[in-house]
């Protein structure tokens, strides 16, 4: 009885080990029909969690001057950039400068890393769709070769998959942006070209959007101006991030490409290419559509603060009052993209880096 329940504890024993040792060869047998099973959980999220954590830093130097900014494109009052600070220090103090800064901080944050990863997965897929076309090497497969400069082929799948990234995520940034705008002019827009602040008070719309936070001046959008008050100016808004977008990506990866190349570098994320590309791509994007931006910033700021039907103003290329805070914005976006860029490629790096799992025996 006991030799029965001995033999029987063993046959036991042995089949859970051969169950044990199948499941295994199953699970190894997985991991290297499909590698990615063995990558470590960070590499799967890294354009999002390098581009989050990036734009969070860039935006929290950066958000006083463009507040700046967009006080001087709405209002146009001011002659220098020292006058408009002046004044908004005076006004307001320096919580001034970061007012409504809330919304942009987490929904620019997501927003950009959404689009860097709508950008991500588009590139890949215009790359493959031209090498179909082609029957030549993909773009990105050139891009990554040492020694390799621009072509037309990697130019159009850059432009293609910014212009399709700024689009999309057009739709999704309006409203906040909108609410942004309608934070930082606040004092301004209450304030008019009226006499003193009492005499502001009277417009009752006007005086609405002060003192409150991002989600009661959002609020507020809505109840005097319904759903489609958060996309005043979306017209403008749509064309100025397709644009925006193509210039930015295509201007940053040629740019980074080209300085690659002259270093002699054989990695294609050398951090100072990076650096001076992602200075360079900011100051091409803004240059290009600034006049879009300073229209787009008029004409809501005027919707804002009226109920009847507002005019698109007309833009005017390289008139004075279309480049209004123009060398501020050039300088922000500049900062902006060098600490961006910066750390984002840097942070790649290191989760490239990290170790990946080890399957046990």
């Amino acid at each position: 009885m006991v030799d029965g329940q001995d033999r029987l504890n063993g046959d036991g024993a042995t089949s859970k080990e051969a169950t044990d040792q199948s499941s295994k060869t199953k699970v190894a047998s997985a991991l290297t029909t499909n590698p990615e099973l063995t990558k470590h959980w960070a590499k799967y999220y890294r354009t999002s969690i390098a581009s989050g954590i990036s734009i969070m830093l860039s935006q929290t130097v950066s958000y006083p001057l463009d507040s700046v900014k967009t006080r001087m494109q709405a209002f146009g009052r001011h002659h220098t950039v020292i006058e408009c600070m002046k004044d908004g220090y005076k006004t307001e103090g320096v919580k001034g400068f970061y007012r409504g800064g809330l919304s942009p901080f987490f929904s620019f944050t997501f927003g950009r890393t959404l689009s860097f990863s709508v950008y991500q997965k588009a590139k890949y897929k215009y790359s493959a769709l031209i090498g179909q076309a082609t029957g030549s090497d993909e773009p990105l497969v050139v891009v990554n070769r040492p020694g390799s400069i621009p072509t037309l082929a990697t130019t159009a799948c850059w432009t293609a998959a910014g212009a399709t990234a700024g689009s999309i995520i057009s739709f999704y940034s309006a409203p906040f942006e909108i609410t942004k705008i309608a934070a930082q002019t606040s004092e301004m827009m209450a304030k008019g070209n009226r006499s003193s602040m009492s005499d502001a008070l009277k417009d009752p719309i006007k005086s609405s959007y002060q003192q409150k936070g991002t989600i009661k001046t959002a609020m507020n959008i809505l109840k005097l101006h319904g759903f489609f008050g958060l996309y005043a100016g979306f017209r403008i808004h749509i064309v100025r991030d397709t644009v925006g977008s193509a210039i930015y990506f295509t201007t940053y990866e040629s740019t980074k490409q080209m300085l690659v190349k002259l270093q002699g570098s054989n990695s294609p994320t050398s951090p100072l290419s990076v650096a001076i590309a992602g200075g360079f791509c900011g100051l091409a994007s803004v240059t290009c559509t600034y006049p879009f931006d300073s229209v787009k910033t008029e004409y809501q700021r005027k919707c804002l603060e009226s109920n009847t039907a507002v005019k698109y103003p007309k833009i005017e290329w390289f008139k004075r009052k279309s480049y209004r805070g123009f060398g501020l914005a050039m300088a922000r976006s500049c900062l902006t993209n060098i600490v961006f860029f910066s750390s984002f490629e840097f942070i790649k790096k290191k989760i490239n880096q990290l170790p990946d799992p080890v399957l046990s025996d």
